[in-house]
């Protein structure tokens, strides 16, 4: 049996448009996600799901879908507000989504197997698919004892401007002991630093690892996800704000040593439009692999 890949692309109707102007950016008019798909595939993944608001399905099935069932088996499911534990019902005036743990909780009723957990629109690049996958692969018949892919933070950053990542804290063993999102992290004089709660300057090293969302689980986190999200709902029902996030769940988890989170290193480096300023260098990036040979021109 193969892991999963979980695609996480319900904000993608917002960022693009219904989808019409999702973006082309390799040599054929690949998209960053056909460059996570071809990597999967090629990284051990068996399956492909998609979680995905309702309202823009007809187009996300005709647009994205289409291109990649005949490679490999695809799933949809949906993440709407009112998709909620029994007893609850979305607080007056809340638009906003539940968050990325809330869409990983979609996936319940068709993943059984080890799986992914990734953004739509990040490029993760060859060997964090090969590494995750090949974890992964391990994975079967155990529980409580999942992973991540720890990108290096020097790997990560825009030229463009100060990202936001969840900076990692791990122990001897390379176990995770906590994420803490971190602001305003740029490269200044060499130096990659932000600012902490404290107004004071921080210098991260070349190589400290960040989560840019790639996680690899079990099908108990979704038993986990299920009982804390009634407890975050019950502590967050003014705010109409709250989103309950992937980092979120799995700090409760290693906090309390529920379960413990295997940091995998990659020598990929990640990229992403972060800003607009951003597009040119994600193209001239992707069209460099093609011409090195990592990606053929034309994907799917």
């Amino acid at each position: 049996m193969k892991p999963t890949l979980f695609v996480l692309a319900a904000g993608m109707g917002s960022r693009y448009g219904g989808l019409k102007q999702l973006d082309g950016l390799g040599p054929n008019g690949e998209t960053i996600m056909d460059y996570s798909i071809f990597d999967a595939i090629r990284g051990g993944f068996g399956k492909l799901v998609f979680v995905i608001r309702k309202y823009f399905e007809e187009d996300f099935r005709a647009k994205i879908i289409s291109k990649y069932e005949h490679h490999i088996p695809v799933e949809v499911v949906f993440q709407e507000l009112e998709y909620l534990p029994q007893g609850f019902t979305v607080p007056e005036g809340r638009e906003k989504p539940w968050g990325t743990n809330h869409a990983v909780l979609m996936g319940k009723e068709v993943i059984n197997e080890p799986f992914a957990v990734i953004n739509a629109d990040d490029f993760y690049g060859r060997d964090s698919f090969a590494v995750l996958g090949k974890r992964l692969a391990g994975m079967y018949g155990t529980r409580n004892d999942y992973c991540m892919v720890g990108y290096r933070i020097g790997n990560t950053l825009s030229d463009s401007g100060s990202v936001a990542r969840g900076v990692c804290e791990t122990n001897a063993e390379n176990f995770l002991t906590g994420v803490v999102e971190r602001t305003a992290i740029e490269r200044i004089d060499g130096e990659i630093r932000f600012i902490d709660e404290k107004g004071e300057k921080v210098v991260l090293q070349e190589n400290t690892p960040v989560s840019m969302n790639m996680w690899g689980f079990t099908p108990d986190y979704f038993t986990w996800s299920e009982d804390y999200f009634v407890h975050f709902l019950e502590r967050n029902r003014t705010n109409l704000k709250s989103e309950y996030f992937i980092p979120l769940m799995v700090n409760e988890l290693i906090t309390k040593d529920i379960a413990r989170v295997k940091v995998l290193d990659t020598t990929s480096k990640w990229f992403g439009v972060t800003y607009a300023a951003d597009r040119q260098g994600v193209v001239d990036k992707i069209q460099a692999l093609v011409d090195a040979g990592e990606y053929p021109a034309r994907l799917f």
